[in-house]
Order: C-alpha cells, then sequence, then structure tokens
C-alpha cells in the first residue's frame, strides 16, 4: 500500500531530526484563525494554538500584512545600529505595560534568563547583596524554559535528569503557599521571586484568588523582586491582558486597575508575535533596567525591525478585536460545559482554568495512557489537544474563537469522552 503524504512526512522528520519531541501524528500545512488543515486537507479545531503563542488566530492577516511589509524594506541590523523600528516598538510597548523600560529578546527562555541576570545584577548595585550570592526563589511544578540555568531549579525529571552539573542560586518553594513563601523570603541574599500567574505546563493549575496579590506584597515588604513570567498567561489569554491583573472585569488594558499590582519584572513572550515570528520581552523601570550598561547583554536578533513591527500589530490586534473580553466571556461558558459533561461521566474529575486556558484532569494514573488516547480521538473527531503531566488535557483555543464554534468544539469533547469507558 502506498504510503500516505503524512506518513511519509513523519518518517523524514523521525529519522532526520533529533527526538526531543512526542507530536499527535498529524502533519499541518496550513492554519487560518481558529483552524489548521493537515497535508491531505482534513480540517481541525486548534485547541492548543500553539501553547498560546497564536492567541490571535492562525496566519492574522493584520500581523502578516506588518511583517511582509517590513521584510521588503529591513529584517535586520543587529544593535550595533539604529532601526526606524525598534524605538517607535520601545514606546508602544512600556506605554501598554506602563513601564519605564523594555528589553526585547526573541524567545521566551531566554527572557527569562534576561529576567534572572536582570534581578541578579540589580541585587549586587542596588540592594548591596555580595557578588555570586544572590538567590531566587523559584516555585515547584514550574515551566520557563529548557536552557541549562532555567531547567538547573526545575523538578521535572524530564527537564533536568542528566542535564548536570546545575547552576546555582535558586530556592525552590511549593506553589501557591504563601506560608513558604514568607519562609523563603527570610533567607538571606533573596533577590528576587519567579512565579508564572497560572502554572500552564503543570496542568493549568490556578493560584488561589488573593495568591498573587500577598505574594507580590510580602515580596515588597522584604525588598524583593516581584517577577512575573507571563509567557504563556500574558496577551488576553486568561480574560485580562496579564493574568497578573487577577480577578478584575476591566475594559481597558489591567495596569490601569486598582486590582493590578505592577510586577518589577515582567516576561513576555509567545502571543507577542501572534506566532509569526519569535518576539519575546522584559519589561522594568528604571530602577531596576538601568543596572545594565552597554556590552551587557545583548541578542543580534534582539529588537530587529521585523519583530517591532510584529509584536505592535500583535497587541493592537488584542485591542481592536477584543479578544481579552472574548476569552474571559467563552472561558466562562467552556468550564460550564466541561463541567456539565464531567457531572455525567466517569472518566474525567475537573476541569480548571481561567478564560480561554483550561485542562480537564482525566480519572487515571498519571502513568496512563488515557488521556493520550483521548486526543488521539479527539484528532479523529477534528479537534486537535496534547496531554501534560500525564493525565491532563490542556485546552486553549485561538481568541478568535466565537461562540458558535466553541460550542462545536463542545460537542467534540463531549462526543469523544462519551465514546471511552472507563
Amino acid at each position: 500500500m502506498e504510503k500516505s503524504k503524512s506518513a511519509e512526512l513523519m518518517q523524514i522528520e523521525d529519522k532526520y531530526g533529533a527526538h526531543n519531541y512526542h507530536p499527535l501524528p498529524v502533519v499541518l500545512s496550513k492554519g487560518d484563525g481558529v483552524y489548521v488543515w493537515d497535508v491531505e486537507g482534513k480540517r481541525y479545531f486548534d485547541f492548543l494554538s500553539a501553547y498560546s503563542a497564536v492567541n490571535q488566530g492562525h496566519c492574522h492577516p493584520k500581523i502578516i500584512k506588518a511583517l511582509t511589509e517590513q521584510a521588503r524594506n529591513l529584517t535586520l541590523t543587529s544593535r550595533a545600529f539604529y532601526n526606524d523600528s525598534l524605538g517607535v516598538y520601545e514606546k508602544f510597548i512600556t506605554s501598554y505595560f506602563g513601564f519605564d523600560k523594555v528589553l526585547p529578546m526573541n524567545t521566551g527562555a531566554e527572557a527569562v534568563e534576561t529576567a534572572i541576570k536582570l534581578c541578579r545584577k540589580w541585587a549586587y548595585e542596588q540592594k548591596g547583596i555580595h557578588e555570586n550570592d544572590a538567590k531566587i526563589i523559584v516555585c515547584e511544578g514550574n515551566f520557563h524554559g529548557r536552557t541549562t540555568t532555567i531547567i538547573s531549579f526545575s523538578n521535572d525529571p524530564d527537564a533536568n535528569k542528566n542535564f548536570g552539573p546545575y547552576t546555582p542560586g535558586f530556592v525552590r518553594i511549593p506553589y501557591n503557599d504563601l506560608a513558604a513563601l514568607e519562609t523563603a523570603l527570610k533567607e538571606d541574599n533573596i533577590a528576587g521571586f519567579l512565579v508564572e500567574p497560572i502554572q500552564g505546563e503543570a496542568g493549568v493549575y490556578v493560584p488561589d484568588e488573593d495568591y498573587l496579590t500577598k505574594a507580590h506584597a510580602l515580596c515588597k515588604k522584604n525588598g524583593v523582586l516581584f517577577i512575573a513570567d507571563e509567557v504563556q498567561t500574558g496577551i488576553a489569554r486568561t480574560g485580562s491582558i496579564l493574568a497578573m491583573c487577577g480577578n478584575c472585569n476591566c475594559e481597558n488594558k489591567c495596569e490601569k486597575q486598582e486590582s493590578y499590582k505592577q510586577p518589577d519584572i515582567l516576561i513576555l513572550g509567545k502571543a507577542l508575535s501572534g506566532g509569526v515570528y519569535p518576539v519575546s520581552a522584559v519589561l522594568a523601570n528604571d530602577d531596576v533596567m538601568m543596572v545594565i550598561k552597554p556590552g551587557q547583554h545583548g541578542s543580534t536578533f534582539g529588537g530587529n525591525p521585523l519583530a517591532s513591527k510584529v509584536a505592535m500589530a500583535a497587541l493592537t490586534v488584542v485591542d481592536d478585536e477584543r479578544l481579552m473580553q472574548n476569552a474571559r466571556r467563552l472561558g466562562q461558558i467552556f468550564r460550564t460545559e466541561m463541567q456539565r459533561i464531567i457531572d455525567n461521566s466517569d472518566l474525567v474529575l475537573k476541569v480548571r482554568g481561567k478564560g480561554l486556558l483550561n485542562a480537564i484532569i482525566v480519572n487515571d494514573t498519571p502513568d496512563s495512557s488515557t488521556a493520550w488516547d483521548l486526543c488521539m480521538q479527539l484528532k479523529e473527531n477534528g479537534l486537535l489537544a496534547k496531554p501534560t503531566h500525564g493525565n491532563i488535557i490542556r485546552f486553549a483555543p485561538p481568541l478568535v474563537m466565537n461562540e458558535e464554534q466553541l460550542m462545536e468544539c463542545v460537542a467534540i469533547i463531549e462526543k469523544t469522552i462519551n465514546s471511552f469507558v472507563k
């Protein structure tokens, strides 16, 4: 029998590519809005959104226009020279999020590394900690990237086993545990607290309602920088422009709301580009950012003209199309529908999430194949999602989804769950 095009392409990738991912067996060739198509032409709902990088939907025309128009003129100068796009972008994004300065980078992991370096340098030059003694508090279950420094404070064996020796200087505490944070802050030489407002890779673990606000206050009280990693949760994904905005129901950007507690360092990536180009950013005010001097940190591609124009377009789309409000409204509908399904099934234990970042917990052990099997059947039924941590399935569609499309997806999920007998 002749191989399908998908099978042929998967075999090529398997032969010539490193085996560092375990993708669903689907080969995609086209995307538009909430949909993707495989090489055979079958259409699927995308319920992963490239790990929330495609909040604005696949190939959004305004973002693609910004990309292609700039690509015809100038793509890269390095930071050895000024370019006519970077300053405009820097003014735009700092005003948008309410910070004095931005340090532009490319990937989320690069931005996290930048924030760690910035925090440490601030600690030595502003707080007076002795050089090489600074410590940063992190949380168990975290996922901040794959670099050597970042995996040094991961407790996921897949992320760090046999990649040592590890980088020192981190204190790990349980997530969503204010008492543990308060105790850790009493240790000597604490410079910062690095936290995800919602732990996405851990299975969309949403902390207690007051956790971030009280953690922020504890950091302020102890003279420690609060560092928010909003690479996955930011840019309207959770129904607010930032997940740090908590439970406010604002119609504007959340830094204008009293409920918003501005982090000392904000890390952004993924949807900052609408998924068309690697763009990340670290934002801070002058008292923190200005410890970095020329030659002390940088990136050949960071702040390039292409990235600058793409990021401005991506953020403008979020506002113009009210994606924050749409994520908030549809997220509530989705969780209500999932709870209805759960109430009539023994296969799923719980739904949790915020906005359109949600997950269901499958009633099986993390080392079982049930969640994977469900995702395989969801694929057959026209919806793409992936398990995380064994028995958890994350559901995160593009924020341009409408209610009719959402309900069609709910029907697919319900049909798939009902087809399984535990």
